[in-house]
């Protein structure tokens, strides 16, 4: 199915899904990246590329009750995840060459899963403040869960302009809810702003003041 029902409400149509799947794929390309750097086997790989491409779109499904979670109840995503370990395991050495457009692809993917996590978060009745903190929650749950499990802390935490890059978007999105603009466009710009917002991070070393230790001061 290409549609969530959830209390009779339509939640993702084909295009939100498409960017779901989208999304999954940039993540479980992160996870299975990661897993290579910690000497990983197939299987460890795979279970990092699927928990970084579906885990926060999971926990976000569960907190508006759209359950089972879309990743759980629809193939395609399992699919999307293997697929992208499966090319990372083989591939490795070319994706690995290319790491500033693999960072760029991260901030596609951080971008995608704000816009369509916020809008499904709407689309079942939550409040916008919560839909906002539900479409940041879906960008960087499954990185986070990656980082747990490979005993790092987690790139949320300490990246330039993350978790800021991804509520932006879903602030975007929860504005134009509000004032009712067109879904389709208030997504776009939600995803550009929160694109852009990481690209100035990646290349400009943007990020949020840093608290002063006592060494600094002294």
């Amino acid at each position: 199915m290409n549609e969530i029902l959830i209390h009779g409400r339509h939640l993702a149509g084909p295009i939100l899904l498409a960017l779901d799947l989208l999304g999954t794929f940039v993540f479980a390309l992160s996870g299975a990246a990661a897993g290579v750097k910690s000497k990983l086997d197939l299987f460890g790989l795979m279970v990092l590329a699927f928990a970084a491409g579906n885990a926060g779109g999971i926990t976000r499904d569960l907190l508006i009750g759209a359950v089972p979670p879309a990743a759980i109840s629809n193939w395609h995503y399992l699919a999307v995840s293997l697929l992208a370990g499966l090319a990372t395991f083989f591939w490795y050495p070319d994706i690995d060459k290319w790491s500033r457009p693999v960072l760029l692809c991260d901030a596609a993917g951080l971008a995608l899963f704000a816009v369509t996590g916020t809008q499904k978060a709407l689309a079942a009745g939550l409040n916008p403040a919560m839909a906002a903190l539900m479409g940041m929650l879906t960008g960087i749950g499954g990185g986070m869960l990656r980082d747990v499990l490979i005993n790092e802390t987690p790139t949320v935490l300490r990246a330039d302009l993350y978790a800021v890059a991804a509520l932006a978007a879903s602030a975007v999105v929860v504005a134009g809810h509000l004032l009712h603009y067109p879904p389709l466009a208030v997504v776009i710009l939600g995803a550009l702003l929160c694109f852009w917002l990481r690209v100035m991070a990646i290349f400009h070393g943007w990020h949020l003041p840093l608290a002063r230790s006592r060494v600094q001061r002294d």
